[in-house]
């Protein structure tokens, strides 16, 4: 896997900065995770498959040349939490935190088991606050400054059908950013998110965005920009929001979806109206008889 490069970036921005990626060995959270190495930083990854995280770590060592801390860790666990965070502590505090761990499934909610529901929320909403508290109230023992950021759907911006465990839960965890902003700033501890549009994966994106969801017309209709995302592009934000230069951005939720959800907000019309010839648009604004 190669991300594009950016040359808006020093190679050693990141020096110096120890991050956790929950989820880091697949998907979204790998990219984000290679582009953190490429500009230096000291990247800790954790998963549920020690084979996934495993095979991750031997493709940076081999692509970058650099070791991967790997920890087993199922973070709905707040006791497997807090013994990981115990062990990556051992080698050094955390700089940065990313909350990427999520599950999520297409489901009519009035058919949802408990169960199921429990095995969304349980990831995406209790995992992010354990790994959060397990993080903060280390750097707020030792005066230590930190970055916790939390990959986040635009489901918690506005709810979304079909998929309410994971509406519920990020927004819950779209709560937690806003609040603890305000909590944990006199610490210096900043509370950041990001909302991706469309971004392919090889693993959520099949189950997420089947065909049978997608219809006939191709994703990229529903985006004002027309295309989907590319990882590289998400990526770069996410070093951005963990930079000195962002700095004094706390609190906030960015989203990156080439203008996805406002074109979902304009309704159903707004790509058919932009597919109108001339003509039509002349029918509706008939020009004046000359005098």
């Amino acid at each position: 896997m190669t991300l594009a490069r950016n040359t808006l970036y020093r190679d050693d921005l990141l020096a110096g900065q120890r991050i956790l990626i929950t989820g880091g060995g697949s998907g979204l959270g790998k990219s984000i995770g290679q582009r953190y190495v490429e500009l230096g930083a000291d990247l800790v990854i954790c998963g549920r498959r020690a084979e996934v995280l495993a095979q991750t770590a031997q493709e940076f060592q081999d692509l970058l040349g650099v070791r991967i801390e790997t920890h087993v860790c199922d973070v709905r666990d707040a006791q497997a939490v807090h013994a990981m965070m115990d062990a990556i502590w051992a080698q050094g505090p955390l700089d940065v935190l990313l909350n990427n761990a999520a599950g999520n499934f297409l489901a009519r909610t009035d058919q949802l088991s408990t169960r199921a529901f429990d095995a969304v929320v349980d990831i995406v909403l209790k995992g992010s606050a354990y790994c959060t508290m397990e993080a903060g109230r280390r750097w707020i023992a030792a005066g230590h400054k930190g970055t916790v950021m939390s990959i986040l759907t635009q489901s918690a911006l506005t709810g979304m059908p079909y998929t309410v465990p994971s509406a519920m839960a990020k927004a819950g965890a779209l709560a937690m950013i806003r609040s603890l902003a305000v909590e944990w700033g006199p610490y210096g501890i900043r509370t950041v998110g990001v909302v991706p549009g469309p971004f392919p994966t090889e693993g959520a994106w099949k189950r997420l965005m089947p065909q049978e969801r997608i219809g006939e017309a191709p994703i990229e209709h529903g985006v004002a920009l027309r295309r989907v995302g590319e990882h590289h592009e998400l990526a770069d934000l996410c070093v951005y929001l963990i930079s000195d230069s962002a700095a004094f951005i706390t609190g906030e939720a960015v989203v990156i979806d080439g203008g996805r959800w406002l074109q979902g907000a304009a309704g159903a019309s707004a790509y058919h109206m932009q597919q109108w010839p001339d003509s039509t648009w002349d029918s509706l604004h008939p020009k004046k008889d000359k005098a």
